[in-house]
């Protein structure tokens, strides 16, 4: 039996668009529609009760997608639920959250059953099986993050290859040839979660001629202390490190005393976290800020304007925040 998605296909068309043929609420081209329509005549395709329940009528409910796991760090991902929740209800829609656990069965629970009208995607992943099931849906679908094929998908993103590529050349730029990379835990490289795949690339593109290290690293303390004494005794010439995850900055940053090393005399630091973190040590980081809240923001106003706007296009748009570095008191000359 033909499937929306194959309607889609066939039509050389995105599945949401397919969805505006068969509801008419959106405004689509009469050459669109003539298309979609012999698609449908030769596949012989009949629409789910739920489908058609969708077309009907609009839950004015939004799906956030936003797995809470154990090994990101749990207070940027509620502030971005925290914005896409205020910046929903500001455009007059609810907030309906799908967990890890659910996946993209979430996913096509909620299209099938009409119990939202539109899907926002977080921690994506490079190859990422909820994409898949958003864009065969029907429903419009936002990313928080950008896969490794974003066909069709609109996403919005930090750039954080270029993040990377900020923090090795602050402290190239400053003197330090010897730097180590304290990553997120093993388990997020693993699943090839997207963001700390770009912000590597970046790292490892910027870094020349500089002797680089990357060490995944848990945030508990004895996975920090292990982390840092590895680095230390393989590579004691180290006086530059970046950090992303944001859990190892607290040990760390005592740990490094411990070992006689003083911030920023005798060790640079720079991370890649939210404002709030680089300004609660002692020195004050010098970071790449985590826009949360207008990542949040934006993801809502794009799904908005593709629910409003009837485009029918294929393509999506991958929007890259440009990242900013904030000099603070842990990095100095070499």
């Amino acid at each position: 039996m033909a499937t929306l998605a194959d309607v889609a296909r066939h039509a050389g068309v995105a599945a949401s668009t397919v969805s505006y043929v068969l509801s008419g609420k959106r405004s689509v081209s009469q050459a669109t529609k003539d298309r979609v329509r012999r698609s449908i005549e030769a596949l012989n395709y009949q629409p789910h009760a739920g489908a058609r329940a969708l077309a009907s009528s609009q839950a004015h409910v939004l799906a956030l997608a936003l797995p809470l796991r154990g090994d990101l760090y749990v207070p940027v991902m509620m502030e971005i639920a925290i914005a896409v929740t205020t910046r929903a209800r500001a455009f007059g829609y609810d907030v309906l959250l799908l967990t890890a656990a659910e996946g993209s069965e979430g996913i096509r629970r909620v299209a099938s059953t009409a119990r939202a009208d539109a899907v926002i995607l977080t921690d994506i992943g490079l190859a990422d099986d909820r994409i898949e099931a958003a864009q065969n849906s029907g429903v419009p679908a936002v990313a928080i993050g950008v896969p490794a094929a974003p066909a069709g998908l609109d996403c919005v993103d930090l750039d954080f290859a270029a993040a990377g590529r900020l923090c090795v050349e602050h402290l190239t730029g400053l003197g330090h040839r010897v730097l180590a990379f304290i990553g997120e835990a093993e388990s997020v490289y693993t699943r090839r979660t997207g963001f700390a795949e770009r912000t590597l690339r970046g790292i490892r593109a910027a870094a020349g001629d500089a002797d680089l290290v990357h060490r995944p690293c848990a945030g508990s303390y004895e996975a920090v202390a292990a982390t840092l004494k590895k680095i230390l005794e393989e590579r004691p010439q180290t006086t530059g490190l970046i950090v992303q995850n944001e859990a190892v900055i607290p040990p760390l940053m005592s740990l490094l005393s411990s070992h006689g090393r003083a911030v920023p005399d005798d060790v640079s630091v720079v991370a890649l976290c939210p404002d709030q973190v680089a300004e609660q040590t002692a020195p004050r980081l010098t970071s790449v800020t985590i826009p949360a809240a207008e990542l949040g923001h934006r993801a809502v106003e794009l799904l908005v304007h593709r629910m409003t706007s009837g485009e029918d296009g294929t393509e999506g748009k991958v929007r890259l925040i440009p990242p900013s570095l904030t000099v603070r008191g842990s990095t100095a000359a070499r």
